[in-house]
């Protein structure tokens, strides 16, 4: 199961689980308390077939002054006991406090176990409940994922043609500004097409070492050549991190496009450390709700589809890096993302 379907999983099953055992708690609670009654009846019943009967199986009776009236169980020096008159004797009947804690005890006991094993039932019945509930739902999101598959597995085709028919037409009319920019429209569309990819299919566990100084110059290099009105600067210095490289590489491609599309013109992007953090901060026009970035389909433009952020948040997630973001409108827009736990 992937996060999102054991988070509906496990939301599913906490709500219905704890209506199921609030409801269930009152019951036996209830229950408790009418045992508790019915063992206090038939406590004194016991006391009072001894005074009568003399049926005392482990109670003590005695004859005691005359003047004492009939009440209800009372408890004094470690025993309890009551009176009751017996034609013209009043009769004090004791019920060792060992015996009355033992059965009271047990009774306890035997509520707890049946409380359990009722929890433990209703436990089971709650995760099939939440599986059934969630077979639908997964299902469709399957059909949908393999959909998206097939259709970024058919671009492969022509993207390729393109990427080809453009280098074999560079040979043959040489350098041309158009086809630079069209090839690097190409790459693009091959970065989202990974993101697709990523978001899909989730990361691969393997952690690759490599210097984020080399990598940040590599992709400021890119982007500079897609957004040549933007001034991209880099103040990262040499820097081993121990990661996955793929998914870190699209987390920094998500960042530095996004501070290079909604860049005011002839703006500024600058990447730096600071404190172990790595900051892609630009001189765009700011976020309104900078809380609402990392949601799906969240945006605040016209253009984009408001997925970019929400994948460098997953895989933030993923690689378990923290990033937060800082922005003040006609000011500009901090990323700023925690590398303590893989420095």
């Amino acid at each position: 199961m992937k996060r999102y379907e054991v988070e509906s999983l496990v939301k599913t099953f906490v709500i219905f689980f704890t209506f199921l055992e609030i409801l269930l708690s009152v019951i036996f609670w209830q229950e408790y308390k009418r045992s508790m009654e019915q063992f206090s009846s038939k406590v004194q019943l016991e006391m009072k077939l001894c005074a009568y009967s003399s049926l005392c199986d482990g109670l003590s009776s005695s004859i005691v002054d005359g003047n004492q009236t009939k009440h209800d169980l009372s408890y004094h020096k470690n025993n309890f006991y009551s009176y009751y008159r017996v034609n013209d004797s009043v009769v004090k009947v004791v019920y060792p406090t060992q015996k009355y804690n033992a059965l009271k005890e047990s009774l306890k006991y035997d509520i707890i176990k049946r409380f359990l094993i009722y929890t433990i039932i209703y436990m089971i019945i709650t995760l099939l409940f939440a599986l059934y509930a969630l077979r639908p739902i997964r299902q469709a999101i399957i059909l949908n994922e393999e959909f998206a598959k097939d259709i970024l597995h058919d671009f492969n085709t022509p993207i390729s043609s393109m990427k080809i028919n453009f280098r074999m037409l560079k040979k043959e009319i040489g350098v041309n500004q158009k086809i630079d920019r069209i090839e690097t429209n190409i790459e693009t569309i091959i970065s989202l097409q990974n993101n697709l990819q990523i978001f899909l299919k989730g990361l691969h566990n393997q952690a690759d070492r490599f210097d984020i100084y080399v990598l940040v110059k590599n992709r400021i290099a890119y982007f500079q050549t897609l957004y040549n009105t933007i001034t991209y600067i880099s103040e990262v210095d040499n820097c081993i991190v121990i990661t996955n490289k793929d998914a870190f590489t699209r987390i920094l491609d998500n960042l530095l496009s996004n501070a290079g599309k909604y860049n005011k013109p002839n703006g500024e992007v600058k990447v730096y450390f600071q404190h172990n953090k790595l900051v892609v901060e630009d001189t765009g026009n700011g976020i309104k709700n900078p809380s609402m970035v990392f949601k799906r389909y969240y945006k605040e433009q016209d253009r984009g589809i408001g997925i970019g952020l929400h994948i460098v948040k997953k895989l933030c997630d993923e690689l378990h890096l923290k990033i937060k973001v800082k922005s003040k409108e006609g000011v500009g827009t901090k990323m700023i993302i925690d590398l303590s736990s893989i420095v």
